[in-house]
C-alpha cells in the first residue's frame, strides 16, 4: 500500500525553541564551500575542456548538467530531506553524501588529462577523447553534488530558525555572506597563475599549467568545504525524523518514501495548473531574462582569453585572459555583496521592485552590447597598432575589468528581486510560497538548458567566438525590461514590505 503525502503522519524531535545564532552561522558558512567550487567552474572549466580538444561550439553542452540537475536533483532531495528518517537527522546525511560526492568530483576533473593519457590518450592529437569523459563524468557528479548540498543547507537554517522570522532573514543574510566570501575566494584563486607552485606534483606530462593551476583551486576548494562540512556535521545538532505509525515495518516505509518521491512531482504539477496570471507573466519575464544572463555566465573567462586578449586555446596569452577574466568575476563578486545590501531601498527610491529589475536589466542589455565595442577596440589594436596577443592596451582592460564589476549591479537584482516577486505574488493568490518558487525555478533551469544546446551552433553560425551570444543576451535583456513594466503587476507597498529580499545563487 502506498499512501498519500497528506495522510502521513510524522512525529519529529523538532526544536521547540530556535538555535543560537552561531549555529545558523556555521550552517551558512557551508556556502563559501559550495560557491568556492562554483565560482571555479565559471571561470575556469569551459576554457579548460576546450584544452583537452573539445571544440568551443560543443562546449556549451557540457553546462547542460547545472539546469537539469538544478530541476530535478534540487526537487528530489529536498522534498526527500524533509523525509529522512536517518539516525544521523533529516539534513546531515544529504551534506555528508554531497560533500564526499564533490570530493570524487574534483579529483575526476582535476586528473582527467593524467588519466585519459594513462589509459590511452594521444598526447600529440588535438582531441584527447578519454580525458573528455573522464571530465564530463566528474563536471556533472560536482553540479549534481553542490545541488544536493544547497538545498538541505537553506533548508537546515529554516529548522534552527524554528519559526523565528527575524533568525530567518538573519540565517539567509549569512547565508548571503558566505556565498560572496566563495565568491571572492574562487574568482581570486582563479585569476592567480602561480597557484600550482605550492603543489608542483600538479604539472605533469599530461596536464600543463594551466591544467596545473586548475588542480591546485580544486584542492583548495575541497579542503575548505570538507573543513566547514566536518564543523557542521559533529557541532549542529540534526534531530531525527520518525514516523508516526510505531509498527510500520522496512518495506511499508520504503513504500512511504516511494509515494512521497512521486508526491513531490506530483504537487509540482498541480502547482503548474493552479498558477495565477501573475505568477505566470513573472516566469515569462525571469525565462527571457535568463536567456541574458546565460551567455555571459557560459563564455565570460572565454570572452577574455579569446576576444580581449587574442589568444588560441592553451596559449598563454588565452591563459592570461582567463585568469583577468577571474579577476574580473572577482570584482563583480564584490559589487554583487555590496549591492546586496542597497537592494530594497534602491526598490523604494525608484517606485517599487518591479521598476528596480526592468532599469537594471537596461543595464544587463547596455553592457552585453559593449563586449562589442570592447572586442573591436582590442581588435584595432592588434591590428593597426602593432599589440602583441596577450597585451591589450590599459584602456582595452579597463573596459573589459568595469563590464564585470558593472554587471554586478543587475546580477545583484537578479539573485534576489524575482524571488521577492515570486513571494508576494503568491501570498496575494494564497497559493503555497514553497511550490511557487519552486515552479519559478523551472522558468530558470529550462533557459539555461535552452541556451547551453544553441549558443554554441549559434556562435558558430555568425562567425565564431563569443559574441553572438552575447549580442543574443543583449537583446533578451532589453525585452525582458520592457515586459516587466508592461506585464508585471505592481505590488502594494504592504505586500513589499514583507517580502524577504534576499540574495542568493544559481547552480
Amino acid at each position: 500500500m502506498e499512501p498519500s503525502s497528506s495522510s502521513l503522519q510524522v512525529e519529529t524531535a523538532e526544536r521547540k525553541q530556535s538555535s543560537p545564532l552561531r549555529k545558523m552561522f556555521a550552517v551558512s558558512s557551508i556556502a563559501a564551500g559550495i560557491q568556492f567550487g562554483w565560482a571555479l567552474q565559471l571561470s575556469l572549466l569551459t576554457p579548460y575542456v576546450q584544452t583537452l580538444g573539445v571544440p568551443h561550439a560543443w562546449s556549451s553542452f557540457i553546462w547542460l548538467c547545472g539546469p537539469i540537475s538544478g530541476l530535478v536533483v534540487q526537487p528530489i532531495v529536498g522534498y526527500t530531506s524533509d523525509r529522512c528518517t536517518s539516525r544521523f537527522g533529516r539534513r546531515r546525511p544529504f551534506i555528508m553524501s554531497g560533500a564526499l560526492a564533490v570530493a570524487i568530483s574534483v579529483f575526476l576533473i582535476g586528473y582527467a588529462a593524467d588519466i585519459g593519457h594513462a589509459t590511452g590518450d594521444d598526447l600529440t592529437q588535438k582531441t584527447r577523447p578519454r580525458a573528455v569523459a573522464i571530465f564530463v563524468i566528474g563536471f556533472w557528479i560536482l553540479d549534481v553534488a553542490n545541488n544536493m548540498l544547497q538545498g538541505p543547507c537553506r533548508a537546515f537554517l529554516g529548522d534552527l530558525a524554528a519559526g523565528d522570522q527575524k533568525k530567518t532573514r538573519t540565517a539567509n543574510a549569512f547565508y548571503s555572506f558566505f556565498m560572496a566570501i566563495g565568491n571572492v575566494l574562487g574568482y581570486a584563486a582563479g585569476s592567480y597563475d602561480k597557484l600550482h607552485r605550492i603543489f608542483p606534483f600538479t604539472e605533469t606530462k599530461a596536464c600543463d599549467v594551466f591544467c596545473a593551476n586548475l588542480k591546485s583551486c580544486f584542492f583548495f576548494s575541497i579542503l575548505l568545504l570538507l573543513i566547514l562540512c566536518a564543523i557542521v556535521l559533529t557541532c549542529v545538532e540534526d534531530p531525527q525524523l520518525k514516523l508516526g505509525s510505531g509498527n510500520t515495518n522496512n518495506g511499508e516505509n520504503q513504500d512511504v518514501q516511494t509515494g512521497l518521491l512521486c508526491s513531490c512531482f506530483g504537487e509540482l504539477g498541480a502547482a503548474f495548473k493552479e498558477l495565477q496570471k501573475p505568477m505566470l507573466m513573472l516566469m515569462l519575464v525571469t525565462a527571457i531574462n535568463w536567456v541574458a544572463w546565460f551567455p555571459y555566465m557560459l563564455f565570460d573567462t572565454d570572452w577574455m582569453g579569446r576576444e580581449v586578449y587574442g589568444g588560441d586555446v592553451g596559449s598563454p596569452a588565452y591563459n592570461d585572459g582567463v585568469h583577468a577574466g577571474s579577476l574580473g568575476l572577482m570584482l563583480n563578486s564584490v559589487v554583487l555583496a555590496l549591492m546586496s545590501l542597497a537592494v530594497e531601498p534602491m526598490g523604494r527610491l525608484v517606485g517599487g521592485v518591479k521598476w528596480l529589475w526592468a532599469i537594471v536589466n537596461v543595464i544587463l542589455a547596455v553592457g552585453m552590447a559593449m563586449t562589442v565595442v570592447i572586442t573591436n577596440a582590442a581588435r584595432n589594436e592588434r591590428r593597426h597598432d602593432g599589440v602583441m596577443a596577450g597585451h591589450p592596451s590599459t584602456a582595452v582592460k579597463a573596459g573589459a575589468l568595469s563590464f564585470f564589476s558593472v554587471l554586478g549591479i543587475p546580477l545583484a537584482i537578479t539573485f534576489s528581486v524575482p524571488f521577492a516577486l515570486a513571494s508576494i505574488y503568491s501570498s496575494a493568490s494564497g497559493a503555497g510560497q514553497g511550490l511557487s518558487l519552486g515552479v519559478l525555478n523551472v522558468s530558470i533551469v529550462v533557459p539555461q538548458m535552452i541556451v547551453s544546446a544553441i549558443s554554441g551552433q549559434w556562435d558558430k553560425w555568425f562567425g565564431g567566438g563569443n559574441l553572438p551570444a552575447f549580442v543574443l543576451g543583449a537583446v533578451a535583456a532589453a525585452v525582458s525590461a520592457v515586459l516587466a513594466v508592461i506585464l508585471l503587476p505592481n505590488p502594494k507597498p504592504a505586500d513589499e514590505s514583507k517580502a524577504s529580499v534576499t540574495v542568493g545563487g544559481f547552480h
